[in-house]
């Protein structure tokens, strides 16, 4: 009999021991349909901690459900400590009596959501992957060029989200409340990521007694540790009014207005390579043909020589940033199509640019942009290389002052071979007179060279990395 007790005793003192193991929060965010084993349960659960995310009364996420507008106002309300009160709103079909009226409302003041031309916000209608990733981007604060690509960028350089096999983000697809979870929560928690890498940059100092490091951006989540008053922390990035930070071995999340210093600057600014630092990023510049290879040929000016000139002119404007610069060639030598794509793989590039001039019958004018088709293709960067693309045709043919013959698909051996993002700029036509005389042009090179040096900056400031002291 004692030995009985004596089992009940222990078996008492261990269920005590495992209920003070969880918190109260954790203990009361499962949900009845999502098991352990569920793909999303980490990010599900992390989000419930905080009450960033609710059930439908009945104890179930309903993670098959496709998300709608208004549900994606109030959960990114909550995960940034938005006001949620419901009230009336400046639309005319949410009413103060709908659930997230408070939460659109706010998200509406801060800019990160918008309504409709009709003066609706609709918020029963259902929200696209495209649509999520500018919510969120606008939401934390990301670089996206105002563009849904580049949102899709922002959130895929930082392994928030991932794109389909196709190449595609499938910005036009619906999204169900797993997924919006899955998206939310990695951009609150770096470590739920799929590249969970990110850095410290700037400090800031504890100015209270006693400052509290949370696992997540409110106080309904778990204390980590305390950090005393004149403490030193690192800042990583910032979550509406919370500030993730790190001091020594310690990293979670404090108020901001616990922090005083002037350094707000964090490392989540995204890249392709799960490091967001731009001295990570090493671009390849491949100035065509060279050596035996003349290219073409108009007016007594060959594309080797007008292609080497610009090339070195771009490197030079890429020297004075963080980047990594790699030539092809600095020289007029020759080189083989597929010796310039082993360069770029050797040099493990994160971007790929050859220039070139175009010829044809003496009539055509202006400047085009390639990239390759991943449909058609083996290098599978289709989006990123058109978004490079677009965005150095864009400068190109406005400093070059001629035609605009756009950015288009090209079976080109140097950006369908590569395993980066590829272009190929076609500067002009060089056996066109007028284009003729800009690319013999000393002044016009240089114009060419900023123009596509601008166009790089411009694509990876839409991937989300912090290049505005660059331009």
């Amino acid at each position: 009999m004692k030995a009985v007790k004596l089992l009940l005793c222990l078996l008492l003192a261990m269920s005590t021991v495992l209920t003070v193991g969880l918190t109260k929060s954790e203990a009361a965010t499962t949900f009845k349909d999502i098991g352990s084993n569920h793909r999303a349960y980490k990010e599900i659960t992390y989000l419930g901690q905080g009450d960033i995310v609710t059930g439908d009364g009945k104890g179930n996420f309903v993670p098959n459900s496709i998300v709608t507008r208004g549900e994606a106002a109030a959960m990114i309300g909550r995960a940034l400590n938005l006001d949620g009160t419901k009230r009336a709103t400046t639309f005319k079909d949410v009413s103060s009596n709908n659930f997230a009226s408070g939460y659109i409302q706010s998200a509406v003041d801060k800019k990160i959501l918008s309504g409709y031309g009709d003066g609706t916000f609709r918020p029963y209608a259902h929200v696209t992957r495209g649509e999520m990733a500018v919510m969120i981007s606008k939401a934390f604060n990301y670089s996206f060029g105002n563009t849904v690509s580049g949102a899709a960028n922002a959130l895929m350089s930082r392994g928030i989200a991932q794109g389909f096999s196709n190449g595609t983000f499938g910005a036009d697809k619906t999204l169900i409340r797993a997924d919006f979870a899955v998206f939310l929560a990695r951009s609150i928690d770096y470590t739920l990521r799929t590249k969970p890498t990110i850095s410290f940059s700037g400090t800031k100092y504890v100015n209270v007694d006693s400052l509290n490091v949370r696992k997540g951006p409110s106080t309904k989540y778990g204390t980590i540790s305390a950090l005393k008053n004149n403490t030193k922390v690192e800042i990583g990035y910032k979550v509406g009014t919370w500030t993730l930070v790190k001091s020594g071995s310690i990293i979670g999340f404090v108020l901001d207005s616990y922090l005083t210093g002037n350094i707000s600057s964090g490392g989540d600014g995204g890249s392709s390579g799960g490091n967001n630092s731009l001295a990570s990023q090493v671009i390849v510049i491949d100035p065509g043909h060279g050596g035996k290879d003349s290219g073409a040929v108009g007016y007594n000016l060959t594309e080797k020589y007008v292609v080497l000139d610009t090339g070195l002119r771009l490197q030079k404007l890429l020297a004075n940033t963080p980047f990594t610069v790699k030539l092809t060639r600095s020289t007029d030598v020759f080189l083989e199509l597929s010796e310039r794509v082993t360069f770029a793989k050797q040099n493990k590039a994160n971007t790929f640019v050859s220039i070139h001039a175009n010829a044809a019958n003496g009539n055509a004018s202006g400047s085009e942009t390639y990239y390759y088709d991943t449909s058609r293709a083996v290098n599978p960067n289709t989006a990123d290389s058109k978004l490079l693309a677009e965005k150095i045709q864009t400068r190109l043919y406005k400093a070059m002052e001629h035609n605009n013959r756009g950015e288009k698909h090209g079976d080109l051996h140097v950006i369908r071979e590569n395993s980066m993002p590829a272009v190929l700029v076609e500067l002009g036509f060089i056996d066109n007179k007028s284009d003729n005389a800009k690319l013999a042009s000393p002044t016009y090179r240089q114009k060419a060279a900023t123009a596509i040096y601008q166009g790089i900056l411009d694509y990876y400031k839409a991937k989300g990395f912090n290049v505005n002291g660059l331009y």
